[in-house]
């Protein structure tokens, strides 16, 4: 069979949909700049798509940062990977402040945070050692795992006699191979908006033997008493060992960072080839890095009217009996019942007659029959924002209910 004849005949389980959902459900433009407020096919839309959480990307110091380190270095420098002419006393300023907010000795800038967790897994582990890791994984920490030549374990999620079931399994196996266990969980899940049993998973740790590492790219910024993450808010900061964060959440930006001992920092700095072969990031990313870092560790007002904005959309949205799952942080599902003729036409109905921009999730990320719309709440949101929403919600809820999507006419069958 021919490569491309093969391609053809499966484009995968979302690309199958592509030439009805391309530019309005997949590959949407979004367009103006970075607010509550965008404009979508022309139209302006109010947006809880966004993971702008402290509301930093049109920052005006932001902005300011931005622009005067693109003029004074341009979008080249520093040239080449960090290993080999692309460094910079920037890029280690950078690195040891995130290790010390965040708890540990020393960190590493990565270019891109989904790369990032990938090339994290592969350098650390070899075939002697065992994964565990939890169900509902991001992507990222999935293709690391499965990159791994060795025996990986997964978890029921957030199920901590599962997991302590796996970490069983794993021991005895990595005994035998004279390998190490390593476990990988998040710290919030971007999908349910559920934290990750750090606390509970890192209690174990005694018992097995086994390394931590965490995904927090929800949690940085936006979790904790000074925003240092999910492992800050669940006390538990120094029993997570190796702790991972991304610029493009809270901080509005593009990368991504991993903290932990100076040992394990030197020994990823110089294993991970994702960095050693990759260029190194730009310095007027670094230096709106730094204005970003800083604004989120000395304005804690914005941490407080992300969680004003979040709580007020969350209590809404339950006082009107919407289910949103279990969400313990600012993520905010809503889980409606349907099929995907009445997700998108529902979806539709939101965006054309009430102006409201969500993201859409279904099958295969969720089970069948159900839909759901993913909600981000941010600093720069107002309570008029959420009191608007609230009620358009209702309104489609109450469609969906007597059945309306069922006969409305979808773009899908356009």
């Amino acid at each position: 069979m021919d490569l491309f004849d093969k391609i053809a005949k499966n484009l995968g389980p979302i690309g199958k949909h592509y030439e009805w959902s391309h530019g309005y459900f997949s590959f949407p433009k979004l367009e103006g700049e970075i607010a509550p407020r965008m404009l979508f096919n022309g139209r302006e839309h109010l947006v809880w798509s966004l993971n702008n959480y402290l509301g930093l990307a049109n920052h005006p110091e932001v902005r300011a940062v931005d622009a005067q380190a693109a003029a004074e270095y341009g979008m080249a420098y520093p040239m080449g990977a960090r290993m080999m002419s692309g460094n910079t006393v920037y890029h280690e300023e950078l690195e040891q402040d995130l290790g010390i907010f965040v708890g540990k000795e020393d960190a590493f800038l990565l270019n891109y945070g989904y790369q990032g967790m990938v090339s994290i897994i592969d350098a650390l582990v070899d075939r002697n050692d065992v994964i565990v890791y939890d169900a509902e994984s991001h992507a990222c920490i999935v293709d690391g795992v499965r990159l791994h030549m060795g025996k990986r374990f997964v978890y029921q999620h957030n199920d901590i006699e599962s997991c302590e079931r796996q970490l069983v399994r794993a021991t005895k196996l990595a005994r035998l191979n004279g390998g190490a266990v390593l476990l990988i969980t998040e710290g919030v899940f971007g999908m349910s908006g559920i934290q990750g049993q750090l606390r509970e998973i890192a209690a174990l740790k005694k018992q097995y033997g086994f390394r931590m590492l965490v995904d927090d790219a929800h949690g940085f910024g936006t979790m904790g008493a000074t925003g240092a993450g999910t492992h800050e808010a669940q006390g538990c900061m120094e029993d997570i060992d190796i702790y991972f964060g991304t610029f493009a959440k809270s901080m509005a930006g593009i990368g991504a960072f991993v903290a932990a001992t100076k040992e394990v920092i030197t020994y990823l700095r110089y294993n991970m080839r994702s960095q050693t072969f990759a260029k190194s990031l730009p310095m007027p990313m670094v230096l709106g890095l730094k204005k970003r870092f800083e604004l989120l560790k000395n304005s804690p007002e914005l941490r407080e009217q992300l969680w004003i904005i979040a709580l007020a959309l969350q209590n809404g949205l339950r006082e009107r009996g919407f289910d949103i799952g279990a969400t313990n942080t600012m993520v905010t599902p809503v889980f409606l019942k349907g099929d995907l003729n009445e997700a998108t036409s529902l979806t539709r109905d939101l965006r054309e007659a009430h102006g409201i921009f969500c993201s859409i999730v279904v099958y295969p990320v969720i089970p069948k029959g159900l839909i759901e719309l993913r909600l981000i709440p941010t600093a720069a949101h107002t309570k008029e924002d959420v009191d608007y929403t609230l009620e358009a919600f209702t309104a489609i809820s109450e469609k969906l209910k007597a059945g309306y999507y069922k006969q409305a006419v979808s773009l899908q069958s356009e």
